[in-house]
């Protein structure tokens, strides 16, 4: 099979490999535009007999001879409305599929909760750990320096240790038992951080927490992708950003619930922000009780050669036998297919590396970085660890400013839903390119709020900036980086790539967080919005010339998008500016377009791949 990219001069045949090497592919004998594919759907090619042989091999030599392999070619009406039904009716799924659900749903909670619950509670733990950061204390900028540092420390963890710790926990422990281990850890650490009494105390228990955060981060999409049926499986894995987003408004809450908290023991000084980080752990502590009752990956067990757990497994999720089986069987080929590319010298360094020596990983890899950089550095993080202190400054109290931090967790949840509908209506790049200049507008006008002298007036308009920037963010940026990232690599460089995405943006996570204390007592609040309005008009750029669009893109178009050189990619986008100004703004319909970058095959067999982590 030849691909139309192929046949251009300047593409060369290293390119066209995708995600592996030339040596790979003269190993295995595989022509490598047929790598993707074979990996998106392996029984491609096969006839009816060699898969119904097959099928019945596999069964009778791994004691399910009793799932009846051998009449598949005779189904009843009674079967045949199973998989009409499976269709018909996507949502009509049994109780513990929805119960898993709703517990990875719970986890993504945890998550955002983890990241929230710090906001407010610094208000209180830094004048009490002598962390004194206002602009007249002699040691203010050393201070700024210090809450900085405690705020980071989980996503510093993430990055250098957490996020790195998910492949070998899930090989060893599988998607429950890593879930477990992360929670616990998430629940212990959250109550062990409202029992410190100094700073340095504080900054070990939360750097221990990014060992729960990180493997949690990365293992829960990846249960729920691999344990829901095809027809719902994207917009559950599209959940996990909306239920973080909820559980960051939940930690506003819980911190305003527990504001009014006061210290009647004397021997427990600060028992309100003790309480505020301590809560967290307590949905933590529920997932790690209940994440035992629902069934084990079926893929993570036939990948370790249990099969017939595997089937257990799927019955339950999938409620049919006969949907059981056939799942049973397709993962069990899938995972054939995968040792063929992915021979056992082939390591995960090997793979790593390769994101960057094969020019179509390396093109992917850098969209990637960028939307991932350009999550942290667009700015939202800086209002979900300080809005409480960023509205403290511009006039609110205490208890206004925890108040007003609840709003913008609720703005964040709720325009989570409709970017459900967006990101497959507008595409990735689209909605990029259109959020963030808009985002960067409300920065600025947020910072130049700073400079009203009347207080009232001062403190809506700094909310109202807050607030539009966030639904413009929760629009855009909010869910395109997982989803991009899940999309642009080959698949078989998914897994590697989607560690590096999302150790990416738990570092930037890490600088961002630990930055922005000394930020905005140098630059004060107008010159740290105006910051990070500038990054905002970066990533503009970054995005226009780096990324690529992605949307409804089969593998085969992917292939050809990411084969195309950078410097080809960016000038044409380049050029496309001043057209698009043209026929756009100036509105000259006559200004004549560019050829299209990229020359689809519109007759030619289109392969999508399946959810990240799913079968």
């Amino acid at each position: 099979m030849t691909s139309p990219i192929n046949e251009k001069p300047g593409i060369s045949q290293h390119e066209r490999v995708g995600s592996r090497g030339l040596s790979d592919v003269s190993q295995n004998n595989q022509d490598p535009t047929d790598v993707n594919e074979k990996l998106a759907n392996p029984l491609a090619g096969l006839s009816s007999e060699q898969v119904q042989e097959d099928a019945v091999r596999f069964a009778n030599n791994n004691g399910l001879a009793h799932l009846s392999f051998e009449n598949l070619s005779e189904l009843t009406a009674e079967d045949k409305e199973v998989f009409r039904r499976e269709i018909t009716h996507k949502w009509d799924q049994p109780k513990m599929l929805y119960f898993l659900v709703g517990l990875c749903s719970l986890a993504a909670a945890v998550q955002g909760m983890d990241e929230s619950v710090v906001n407010s509670a610094q208000l209180f733990f830094a004048p009490q750990f002598g962390v004194n950061t206002a602009p007249g204390d002699p040691n203010a900028s050393q201070n700024q320096w210090i809450l900085g540092i405690i705020n980071s420390a989980p996503y510093l963890c993430c990055a250098i240790l957490g996020c790195w710790l998910t492949d070998p926990l899930n090989y060893y422990l599988g998607r429950r038992g890593t879930i477990f281990v992360a929670a616990l850890l998430s629940g212990v650490t959250c109550i062990w951080q409202g029992v410190t009494n100094s700073w340095p105390h504080l900054f070990v228990a939360r750097f221990v927490l990014g060992l729960g955060i990180g493997p949690k981060s990365t293992t829960v999409p990846i249960f729920a992708a691999e344990s829901t049926p095809a027809p719902i499986r994207g917009a559950l894995v599209m959940m996990w950003q909306m239920w973080t987003a909820f559980g960051i408004m939940l930690g506003f809450i819980v911190d305003l619930g527990f504001y009014f908290v006061q210290d009647h023991n004397p021997h427990i000084k600060g028992l309100k922000w003790r309480l505020m980080l301590g809560s967290a752990g307590i949905p933590g502590f529920i997932v790690m009780a209940l994440v035992y009752l629902v069934p084990e990956s079926p893929r993570w067990y036939l990948s370790k050669g249990r099969v017939t757990d595997a089937y257990k497994s799927l019955e339950i999720l999938r409620g049919k036998p006969l949907l059981a089986a056939r799942d049973l069987y397709y993962i069990h080929v899938l995972l054939e297919a995968e040792k063929e590319f992915v021979p056992e010298g082939r390591t995960y360094l090997k793979r790593f590396t390769e994101l960057f020596t094969v020019p179509r990983n390396r093109r992917a890899a850098l969209a990637s970085w960028v939307v991932m950089f350009m999550q942290q550095f667009c700015g939202i993080n800086v209002i979900a660890y300080y809005s409480s202190s960023i509205f403290t400054q511009s006039g609110f109290s205490n208890v206004q400013a925890l108040a007003a931090s609840v709003g913008f967790g609720a703005i964040n949840f709720v325009f989570a839903f409709p970017a459900v509908l967006t990101i497959d209506s507008f595409g990735r790049r689209s909605l990029l390119l259109l959020t963030f200049p808009l985002m960067a507008i409300c920065l600025l006008f947020t910072g130049f709020c700073f400079w009203i002298p009347e207080e009232k007036t001062r403190i809506g308009f700094v909310a109202l900036g807050i607030y539009v920037f966030t639904i413009f963010y929760s629009l855009g940026e909010g869910p395109v980086p997982f989803t991009y990232s899940a999309e642009a690599y080959p698949l078989i460089v998914r897994d590697v790539g989607m560690s590096f995405a999302t150790a990416t943006t738990w570092f930037f996570n890490f600088i961002v967080s630990i930055t922005f204390p000394r930020l905005l007592g140098a630059f004060k609040p107008q010159g740290a919005f105006g910051w990070y309005a500038g990054w905002n008009a970066v990533g503009f750029m970054l995005i226009l010339l780096f990324v690529p669009e992605t949307k409804s893109l089969s593998l085969e178009e992917l292939d050809q998008v990411f084969n195309v050189p950078t410097h080809l990619h960016a000038g044409y986008a380049l050029r496309e500016v001043p057209i698009w100004f043209k026929r756009t703004v100036l509105r000259q319909k006559d200004t004549p377009r560019q050829p299209p970058l990229y020359n689809f095959d519109v007759n030619r067999k289109k392969t999508y791949a399946p959810a990240a982590g799913g079968h």
